[in-house]
C-alpha cells in the first residue's frame, strides 16, 4: 500500500463521508478588513470583535475561524491584496483617498472573483449608496453595522452560502431558504437572527449524533440562506435551485421590472404558487394591512416592527422547515405518531398505518425532514424512490426499515462513539465509558478499526467478515477516580501481589461507571475478555505487551447481580495489575514509576463458538509480525512471521507449541515431518463454560480449561485444521478419515486456501507498517464457522495492533573476514543491531545438569541471581536451553521479564535430547526491543553456529549453584551484532 493511498482513506475517516467532507468545500479563512483606525479600533475595543467572533464560531462547533486582517487605507488595501490570498474583503464608507467604489473596480478588475462587501455604520451613509448606484456594481452587497458581532459571522456565512450552493446542493441535496429583501437596515438585522435560528436548530438535531467528528461534519448540511433584494433575482434563483428550495422568506414591497413594486412580494407568491409546489413562505412587512392578504395566498405573516420577531421566526422554522416532530398523520390529517430523534423514527416506521406511510412517502415528507436533520446519506436513498416501484406497501415499509437500520449501523462503524445501550452490541465501532485516555492498547486499537472500515477492507475477500469484535473502552479517568479513591501511597510497594489485588477487589468504581455496567451486563450474554490498555502500553518506544492483565469472562451466571460483580472484580484486578511485583520491576527498569502509569481497560466480545455445552473457543487464535526475526530458505525479514494455534490465543502470545508461517509462503515447510509432529501442539485452551461461579483472586486461568486435541476432535473442531500423520506411507494426509497422530498444520485453510487468511495477514501487515511508520504486530482470531440461512460467514476478527521496533541504523558482520577462534560465540539467528562493549559477567546453565522437569526451580534459581546483578547494578549474558520466557515450562525456562531484566544478551541453546524449535513469544519480543536486548538462538544441529563451552568451563567462578554457574571475566566481552543479516558474534 503506498503513502498516498492511506493518506486518502484517513482522510476519508477524518472528515467523515465523502458526501459531508464534499460540502462547504469554500470557506472564507482570511477576512481584509478595510477601515480608518477609528473604526478598527471601535470594532476591537467596543464591540471586541475578534474575540467574539471567535466565540460565536465556538459555541456554534464550526471549525473553522476567519482570521481578520485590518488595514487603515485603500491604498495599502492594495498592496495587502497582492501579497496576501485573502477570501473576502469587507470595506468601510471612510478609508481615505481611494474610496470604497474605486477601491472595489480595482479589486475585481485584479481578483473579479473576490468578494466585496461594504459596511456602514451610520445609517446616513444609506443616502450615499443611493447617490452612487452606479458604481455599486463591483460591490457585492451592503450591510449596516448595528454593534452585534453576528452580522459579521451572518456576512461570512452569506457570502460563503453563495459560493458553495451551486455544488453542495447537488452534490448533499443541501436545502435553501430563499430571502428577499431590500432594506439594507432591516436584513442586516433579520439575517443574522436567521442565521443563529438555523444553526442553533441544526445544533440541537444533531444532538444525537454519538460522534464529535459527525457533529461538526453535519453542520455542513445545513439550509443555504440565499439573499436577493429584487423580484427577478428572487425568481431566477427559484428556478434554478427549485428542487431544494424549502422555504421562502419575503418583503412586500421591492423592486419588480427595474421600479418600486408595492406588490412585488405578492406577484412572486403567486407566481411559485403556479408551480403547484407546496413550500412554507413568509411574507413580512411593517404594514400590517398586508396580513389578510397575506393569509389568503396562504402565507405566514410576520410584523417586522413585532417585538417577538426572533419567537415567531422560530416557530415558523421548526415547524415548517423539518427542524421540529416529524408528525404521522392520515387522510383525514389526524395525527397518528409523532418523534423526536431519528431512533424515534425508525421505532414508529414499523408501527404507522399503510396509509399514513404512503402519504408521507409520495410527497417526500420523509427526505425532507432526513434532510433537516442532516441525514444526507440516508435522505439520498429514499428519494429517487416512488411508491410506483414497490409491489405493495410491506415492500416499501421494509425497504424503508432496512435502509434506516444500514444507514444508522454505517454512520458509527470505526467510530468511537460514546456509551449507547442501543450500540453494545454492533460489530467495527468502539465504545466509551467515562471519559480519558483509551491507552496504548485501545488506540491501536481504535485506529486500525477506522482504518479497515474507511477503507471497506472486507469487501476485498468475498463471502467473508473482517471484523472488531464489540467493544468497550472504560477511559483513564475512572483509574484516577479508583486510585485516588483508595487511596495509594508509597507503601502499596510492600504489599505482596495477593495482598494488593484484595486491596484492589475492595474498593469501589464509580456511580456512573457502575450504572453503565449494569446495563452492558443486561444487555450482554455472551463471554467477554476484559484486557489492560496502560498509557504506556503497545507504544513504539516503550512497549509493555504482555505486562498486565486480562481476564475472560464466561458472562453465564443466571443471576445479573454476579455476572455484574465479576465483570467489576476483573476491572478492579486489571487496575491492580500496574502495581503487581513483575509489572513494577519491569516499569522501574525503563526508568518509569507505577505511580505515572493510568490504565484504560477494554471490554471485548471474546472471539469463539459455543463448541459444546462445556468449552467456548475460536477455530484459530493467532499474532503475526510485519518482521521476521528468523527466516528461513528464501524467505526475508520484512516478508514477515505468523503464529497460529486452535483455541484461545494463550497458546500463541504464551509461546507455548503453535504452528508458524510466512503469510507470503504460507506453504513453505522448514521442519522435517518428525520435527513438526513433535513440536506441533498437543492442547488448547478453552473458556470453561461449566462453572458460572469462580473466584478471580485464584488466577487469570480460573475461568479457563486446557484441553487434550481429542476434545476438539469430538466437538467437530479440527476440521481443515489437521494432517494425520499415515505411518504406513509415510506422508501427511489431510484428513480426519485416516488413522495416525492428528498434527495441526492448518491444511484447509494455508494449503487449499479454504479461507485466505495468508493473504489477509500480508494486506493488513502492509497497511499497518505504512499506517505506523514501524513494523507492527497484530492479535486476531478466526471463525471458521458459516451458515447461508442464518447469514453467518466465517469471519477474521482483529484483536490488537503494536509497534514492533526494530533497529534502523546496520551494524555489518562480514562473516568470510571472521577469526572464529576468538570468539565465545557464533550464531546466523541473531535479533539486535550494533554493539555491546562493557559487559564482564555470564550465566549460563550447566547443560550436564539439565533436566526439564525441573524447569520452575531452574526459574527461581535465576531470579535470585538476577535480584543479585540489578543490587550491584550489573548486566550479564544470560545462556541456557530452549525457550526463554515460555510458559510451556517443558519447552524451557518459563522466566518473566522481570526475573531476567538485568540480562543484556540473551541465547536460547539447543541440547542433543533438548531440540526446540527457536522462540518468537509475543510478548516477550517486544521487552527484548525496548531494552535493546540481544536475542540470539544457536541450534544444536547447526553447522555454522557455535558456543566455546571449553572456554566457558574454564573460566574462575563467582558463584555456582545447583544448575547455573555465574562468571566474571576481567577484559570486556565484545559483542557484534548485524541487524540486517541477523548475525552476531561475541568475542573473548
Amino acid at each position: 500500500m503506498k503513502m498516498e493511498e492511506l493518506n486518502y482513506y484517513y482522510n476519508k475517516f477524518k472528515f467523515g463521508e465523502d458526501v459531508f467532507h464534499n460540502l462547504m468545500q469554500k470557506q472564507i479563512k482570511e477576512i481584509l478588513l478595510v477601515s480608518t483606525f477609528y473604526d478598527a479600533f471601535i470594532f476591537e475595543q467596543d464591540g471586541r470583535l475578534t474575540e467574539q467572533i471567535f466565540g460565536e464560531y465556538r459555541q456554534l462547533n464550526l471549525s473553522i475561524t476567519p482570521k481578520i486582517t485590518s488595514i487603515p487605507s485603500g491604498k495599502k488595501a492594495i498592496e495587502k491584496i497582492e501579497e496576501t490570498d485573502f477570501d473576502l474583503v469587507i470595506l468601510m464608507m471612510r478609508i481615505g483617498e481611494v474610496g470604497p467604489f474605486e477601491l472595489s473596480k480595482i479589486i475585481k478588475e485584479r481578483k473579479p472573483n473576490l468578494p466585496v462587501l461594504l459596511l456602514l455604520n451610520i445609517q446616513s451613509d444609506l443616502a450615499i449608496i443611493e447617490s452612487h448606484r452606479d458604481e455599486m456594481s463591483f460591490i457585492d452587497d451592503v450591510y449596516l453595522w448595528n454593534g452585534d458581532t453576528k452580522l459579521f459571522l451572518a456576512m461570512v456565512k452569506s457570502v460563503e452560502d453563495n459560493l458553495n450552493v451551486a455544488h453542495d446542493t447537488e452534490i448533499g441535496l443541501t436545502r435553501v431558504i430563499l430571502l428577499v429583501e431590500d432594506s439594507v437596515h432591516y436584513y442586516s438585522i433579520f439575517l443574522p437572527l436567521l442565521y443563529s435560528v438555523i444553526m442553533k436548530q441544526t445544533q440541537r438535531l444533531i444532538k444525537e449524533e454519538l460522534t464529535d467528528i459527525n457533529k461538526r461534519l453535519r453542520m455542513r448540511a445545513r439550509p443555504k440562506v440565499l439573499l436577493v433584494h429584487s423580484y427577478e433575482e428572487a425568481l431566477e434563483l427559484y428556478i434554478k435551485y427549485r428542487e431544494y428550495v424549502v422555504c421562502i422568506i419575503s418583503d412586500v414591497k421591492y423592486s419588480r421590472n427595474n421600479k418600486l413594486d408595492e406588490n412585488a412580494g405578492f406577484h412572486l407568491i403567486k407566481k411559485i404558487s403556479a408551480d403547484n409546489r407546496d413550500i412554507p413562505i413568509i411574507l413580512q412587512s411593517s404594514d400590517t394591512s398586508n396580513k389578510v392578504k397575506a393569509n389568503k395566498f396562504g402565507a405566514f405573516f410576520i410584523d417586522k416592527n413585532s417585538k417577538k420577531l426572533l419567537h415567531t421566526l422560530r416557530e415558523f422554522i421548526v415547524k415548517n422547515l423539518g427542524f421540529g416532530d416529524f408528525v404521522f398523520f392520515n387522510k383525514n390529517h389526524e395525527e397518528e405518531a409523532r418523534v423526536k430523534s431519528l431512533k424515534d423514527f425508525e421505532l414508529v416506521l414499523s408501527k404507522i398505518s399503510d396509509e399514513s406511510l404512503m402519504i408521507h412517502s409520495d410527497s417526500n415528507d420523509f427526505s425532507n425532514w432526513l434532510i433537516a436533520h442532516g441525514e444526507v446519506i440516508l435522505a439520498k436513498k429514499i428519494r429517487p424512490m416512488k411508491i410506483s416501484d414497490f409491489v405493495s406497501v410491506d415492500e416499501l415499509r421494509s425497504f424503508l426499515l432496512k435502509i434506516f437500520k444500514d444507514v444508522r449501523k454505517e454512520k458509527t462503524r470505526g467510530k468511537i462513539i460514546n456509551f449507547d445501550s442501543g450500540r453494545l452490541t454492533e460489530m467495527n465501532q468502539i465504545i466509551r465509558m467515562g471519559e480519558g485516555s483509551l491507552g496504548g492498547k485501545g488506540r491501536g486499537l481504535a485506529f486500525l478499526n477506522a482504518l479497515l472500515v474507511t477503507m471497506d477492507f472486507e469487501k476485498k475477500f468475498a463471502n467473508i467478515n473482517i471484523s472488531l469484535p464489540s467493544t468497550s473502552i472504560i477511559g483513564t479517568n475512572e483509574f484516577d477516580i479508583f486510585t485516588d479513591n483508595l487511596p495509594i501511597d508509597s507503601s502499596i510497594n510492600q504489599l505482596t501481589d495477593g495482598n494488593i489485588d484484595e486491596f484492589f477487589l475492595n474498593g469501589k468504581l464509580s456511580h456512573q461507571l457502575e450504572k453503565q455496567l449494569k446495563i452492558y451486563i443486561e444487555k450482554i450474554k455472551y463471554p467477554i475478555a476484559v484486557r489492560s490498555s496502560g498509557l504506556l502500553e503497545d507504544s513504539q518506544s516503550q512497549p509493555f505487551a504482555g505486562i498486565y492483565r486480562t481476564i475472560m469472562l464466561p458472562n453465564n451466571h443466571p443471576d445479573d447481580n454476579i455476572r455484574l460483580k465479576q465483570l467489576m472484580d476483573a476491572i478492579k484486578l486489571v487496575f491492580a495489575s500496574v502495581f503487581l511485583k513483575s509489572a513494577r520491576s519491569y516499569i522501574e527498569s525503563l526508568n518509569y514509576k507505577a505511580e505515572e502509569e493510568k490504565m484504560a481497560v477494554i471490554i471485548q466480545e471474546i472471539a469463539g463458538n459455543k463448541h459444546s455445552e462445556n468449552h467456548y473457543y475460536p477455530h484459530i487464535s493467532g499474532s503475526a509480525q510485519s518482521y521476521n526475526f528468523y527466516p528461513t530458505s528464501y524467505v526475508e525479514n520484512n516478508d514477515g512471521i505468523a503464529s497460529i494455534a486452535l483455541g484461545l490465543g494463550k497458546s500463541v502470545v504464551e509461546g507455548k507449541q503453535n504452528y508458524r508461517f510466512c503469510p507470503k509462503y504460507p506453504n513453505l515447510e522448514t521442519l522435517e515431518p518428525k520435527d513438526r509432529i513433535k513440536n506441533s501442539q498437543k492442547e488448547f485452551y478453552a473458556l470453561n463454560m461449566k462453572q458460572s461461579d469462580f473466584d478471580l483472586r485464584q488466577g487469570e486461568e480460573i475461568t479457563l480449561s486446557k484441553l487434550d486435541l481429542k476434545i476438539a476432535e469430538k466437538e467437530g473442531s479440527l476440521n481443515n485444521l489437521v494432517s494425520v500423520w499415515d505411518l504406513e506411507n509415510n506422508r501427511f494426509a489431510d484428513t480426519l478419515d485416516a488413522e495416525g497422530i492428528r498434527v495441526l498444520t492448518f491444511p484447509g485453510i494455508l494449503k487449499y486456501d479454504l479461507f485466505p487468511l495468508a493473504e489477509i495477514l500480508q494486506q493488513i501487515l502492509d497497511i499497518g507498517e505504512v499506517a505506523l511508520g514501524s513494523p507492527v504486530e497484530i492479535e486476531f482470531a478466526l471463525n471458521l464457522e458459516s451458515n447461508s440461512e442464518k447469514n453467518v460467514l466465517p469471519t477474521f476478527y482483529i484483536l490488537q495492533i503494536r509497534p514492533l521496533s526494530i533497529a534502523t541504523e546496520t551494524f555489518t558482520i562480514d562473516k568470510d573476514r571472521i577469526d572464529k577462534n576468538k570468539l565465545l560465540l557464533y550464531t546466523e539467528k541473531a535479533m539486535g543491531n550494533g554493539v555491546i562493549d562493557q559487559i564482564h559477567d555470564i550465566v549460563f546453565l550447566d547443560y550436564n545438569r539439565f533436566d526439564k522437569t525441573a524447569t520452575i526451580i531452574m526459574q527461581e534459581e535465576l531470579e535470585k541471581i538476577n535480584e543479585r546483578m540489578k543490587k550491584e547494578k550489573r548486566e550479564y549474558i544470560l545462556i541456557g536451553p530452549g525457550r526463554w520466557g515460555t510458559r510451556d515450562r517443558f519447552l524451557g525456562i518459563p522466566v518473566r521479564w522481570a526475573q531476567i531484566n538485568k540480562a543484556k544478551v540473551i541465547v536460547e541453546v539447543g541440547l542433543e535430547d533438548f531440540m526446540i524449535e527457536p522462540s518468537q513469544g509475543t510478548h516477550f519480543f517486544h521487552n527484548i526491543v525496548a531494552m535493546q536486548v540481544g536475542y540470539f538462538s544457536i541450534p544444536y544441529s547447526s553447522q555454522s553456529d557455535f558456543i566455546d563451552w571449553k572456554w566457558l568451563f574454564e573460566q574462575q567462578e563467582v558463584a555456582k549453584y545447583d544448575y547455573f554457574v555465574h562468571l566474571r571475566v576481567e577484559k570486556p566481552l565484545f559483542v557484534k551484532m548485524d541487524g540486517k543479516k541477523g548475525i552476531a558474534v561475541i568475542e573473548k
